[in-house]
């Protein structure tokens, strides 16, 4: 129940401002213990009467003082110094704040080490000195990961630096990985990348395409595109460069010439695209990282980038492609999996979005167990800590345990406890099928 004020406000009242004004905007409420004492001070049918659960700025601007008499002020002094202890155990805390550990007692079954021999088709490896992957392997064998792809071929400059190309440093750090990562065989395989810069230049189609032929028969494996084509890169003319520009068409032709897959990122969660309120699931990300959230009025919508992104698997069925990130439609698996059907040619990968499909387990059980020829493992980030909460969603029925980044889910996920045939082929054998250089006999049957 909010404040009511008893009687109208007599003649020669006015808002206490001066004595508020230190005291407006604090950050927290009045407890019904403190109400209560201002109740008692003030013992006066002229002032209003204080419910609980009232801020300082509701109080500030509500309580009325008479200025023929300093009774008043004294006793509202009084009131504020004697509730302050009171409201202290009333503090208000922020969403962020809020994040208390569960009560519910469940078995609980912790993975640390996955059941069957991955192939971890999204990492990046920004690295090639032998102290770093020296740890990466031994990190590796922890966790049972047997084969790291690291998608960041020509280094981070290309990743980083989108508008800029320092092709020299490029190929020296793919020569460098290439060679360095062979002192561990089996354990890296290599996709290169393309550079957008000089997309206006007549030639700059053609040495793509070239620049692909050598990566290859340096030792890379397939292509990885980052999700800058689609949403960022411009031609001088302002015009976007959209995912299906005809610019390009010859790139994944020569990818299915040669054999290799491209691994490609267009978009990014649709919620990042919605407005910054109260109705956004994404609303805590997009307050931690501003620079994520896509304004509609400057950039082009979800529904068309994603829809230049399945174009391209219609316009070369002869190429393979792995949607990233399952398209960002692990929140709509119905829809991913329309999609899976109309493109034979597509495949998907889990990487970042198994908070999606934790809150859903039954229906994501039924589902990967559908397309489960067409699904393959992947985490993005190299940070080997999170991988045991990959095994745990993917390999128990646990429930209601936590995901460990809280702005992409603030809510619990649960175990989808799939079959092992299903598992077999999300961990390795899907990847086995599509991407060469990796020795199958090292893997279960």
């Amino acid at each position: 129940m909010g404040p009511r004020l008893l009687n109208d406000a007599l003649p020669g009242c006015e808002f206490a401002a001066d004595c508020f004004k230190p005291l407006k905007g604090a950050a927290f409420a009045m407890t019904g213990v403190g109400a209560c004492l201002l109740r008692g001070l003030f013992n006066s049918a002229n002032c209003f009467l204080l419910d609980s659960h009232r801020n300082l700025d509701d109080i500030y601007r509500l309580i009325l003082i008479q200025n023929s008499s300093g009774t008043y002020m004294k006793k509202l002094i009084l009131a504020i110094v004697f509730a302050l202890p009171f409201c202290a155990m009333a503090q208000e805390m922020s969403f962020e704040e809020y994040d208390p550990p569960s009560t519910l007692v469940v078995p609980e079954t912790l993975v640390p080490r996955a059941k069957y021999p991955i192939i971890d088709v999204h990492s990046h490896h920004w690295q090639t000195d032998d102290a770093y992957l020296q740890q990466a392997v031994a990190d590796m064998e922890k966790l049972n990961i047997a084969v790291l792809v690291n998608l960041s071929g020509r280094g981070m400059n290309v990743f980083r630096f989108p508008d800029k190309q320092d092709r020299q440093a490029e190929e020296e750090f793919l020569r460098a990985f290439l060679k360095n990562s062979s002192k561990y065989p089996g354990k890296f395989i290599t996709f290169t990348n393309i550079s957008l810069v000089g997309i206006d230049d007549v030639d700059w189609t053609e040495r793509q395409v070239q620049q692909l032929e050598a990566d290859v028969k340096l030792g890379a494996q397939g292509l990885k595109i980052y999700k800058e084509l689609g949403l960022v890169t411009k031609y001088k003319d302002g015009r976007r460069v959209a995912v299906d520009d005809p610019k390009l068409d010859p790139i994944w032709a020569k990818c299915g010439e040669l054999g290799i897959p491209v691994l490609i990122h267009s978009g990014e969660p649709a919620s990042f695209w919605k407005p910054k309120d109260k109705h956004n699931e994404r609303w805590l990300e997009l307050k931690q990282k501003p620079n994520r959230y896509r304004d509609p009025a400057k950039v082009a919508s979800w529904e068309q980038v994603m829809a230049e992104h399945h174009h391209v698997f219609e316009k070369h069925p002869e190429t393979t492609f792995i949607s990233a990130h399952m398209g960002w439609r692990a929140n709509d698996l119905a829809a991913l999996g329309k999609q899976l059907d109309e493109h034979p040619n597509m495949f998907t990968e889990i990487g970042a979005v198994i908070a999606e499909l934790g809150r859903q387990p039954r229906f994501a059980r039924a589902w990967f167990i559908k397309y489960q020829d067409r699904v393959l493992f992947g985490k993005d980030t190299w940070e080997p800590q999170n991988y045991p909460t990959y095994f745990r969603m993917l390999e128990t029925a646990d429930e209601y345990f936590k995901y460990w980044r809280r702005r992409h889910a603030f809510w619990r996920i649960y175990g989808l406890d799939l079959p092992d045939e299903v598992l077999k082929k999300l961990y390795y054998k899907n990847a086995l099928k599509i991407i060469s250089g990796i020795d199958a006999s090292k893997f279960p049957e």
